[in-house]
């Protein structure tokens, strides 16, 4: 019988079933895949575990907020408070003083071999200048004298002998015009200030007094004193005996 045949006696049931059910396979095809399935597999689990690490990393690598330090949060807390004046004290200024000589000139006088006028460099000693003068003649001392004093510019070294100190000048009492016994001032050449001296003369009066000298060419006598304008009786006769011609 023909398969033609076969297949017009068959019921619809079993075509349709023949028709859903897939021809067999051979055992080579089946063979070939197996292999193919089981690869699929294993570059899908690589594939899960690569995408799990790469979602790993990105979350250990993300930004994180840093907690502020205590040292930090102290510090803006102090930078934010406002700060208290704080005095400036300006350094002290230190006057410039002048350059001192390198050397200086002295006078050294007495015993000593070489008197006459020395130069030494500027610090040098008592000793020092004797030294430079040839020393202390033998036999003489040097008395009183500090050896170890620095010598100044311009000053005199007396060595074994006394030095004479002038006799100071009698001072000469000095009475400003007005007081008794003061020399009297003269009308004709006294100035604003010395006749401001004078008691009862102010500044305003002594001007009126040179004013009125101006104009009459000098006092003639003293007595022309009182028609100068603010002088009575009573303060020309405290002013006769301060004045004169």
């Amino acid at each position: 019988m023909r398969a033609s045949d076969q297949d017009r006696q068959r019921s619809p049931r079993e075509r349709l079933k023949i028709a859903a059910d897939p021809p067999d396979e051979p055992p080579a095809a089946r063979l070939r895949a197996g292999p193919e399935r089981s690869h699929i597999r294993v570059i899908v689990v690589v594939a899960v575990v690569a995408a799990l690490v790469a979602v790993g990393y990105l979350w250990l690598a993300r930004p994180r907020p840093q907690a502020a330090s205590a040292s930090s949060m102290a510090t803006a807390s102090l930078s934010g408070a406002p700060s208290a004046p704080t005095a400036v004290t300006e350094p002290p200024t230190t006057p410039v003083a002048g350059t001192a000589p390198s050397t200086v000139t002295v006078h050294v006088l007495g015993k000593v071999r070489h008197p006459g006028v020395i130069t030494l460099p500027s610090g040098s000693r008592v000793a020092e200048a004797i030294k430079a003068a040839g020393g202390v003649r033998p036999g003489a001392g040097t008395g009183s004298l500090n050896l170890a004093r620095k010598v100044v510019d311009g000053e005199q070294i007396p060595v074994g002998i006394r030095t004479t100190t002038p006799e100071a000048a009698p001072s000469v009492p000095t009475t400003s015009p007005g007081t008794p016994g003061s020399t009297p001032i003269d009308l004709n050449t006294a100035t604003v200030e010395q006749l401001d001296q004078l008691p009862g003369v102010g500044p305003v009066l002594a001007q009126r007094i040179i004013a009125y000298r101006t104009q009459q060419g000098g006092f003639r006598s003293v007595d022309q004193l009182q028609e100068v304008n603010g002088i009575g009786a009573r303060r020309f006769a405290d002013l006769k005996a301060m004045v004169r011609v």
